[in-house]
């Protein structure tokens, strides 16, 4: 999660308050930023395009595979046969 991003979920956190605590808005804010970026940051997030391509690259790797496995199989069986 970029600073923007972050920057926005803690005002909308803090736009969502009780009118009792909109006198607090500013500082519960700063609040709401610290404590996301402290939890994000243990979190070890990646970002969506990130997880898309080794999503990808494994549903690539799973497939060549199990082009092999099978390629194997037909080999051990021809062995077998003679």
């Amino acid at each position: 999660m970029d600073a923007r991003q972050l920057e926005e979920l803690a005002a909308k956190l803090a736009q969502i308050l009780p009118p009792s605590l909109k006198g607090l808005r500013r500082e519960l804010e700063d609040n709401f930023r610290a404590v996301l970026r402290a939890n994000l940051e243990k979190w070890d997030l990646v970002s969506r395009e990130r997880f898309d391509a080794q999503a990808e690259l494994l549903a690539r790797t799973q497939a060549k595979l199990g082009a092999l496995e099978r390629r194997l199989a037909a080999l051990e069986q021809k062995l077998a046969q003679r």
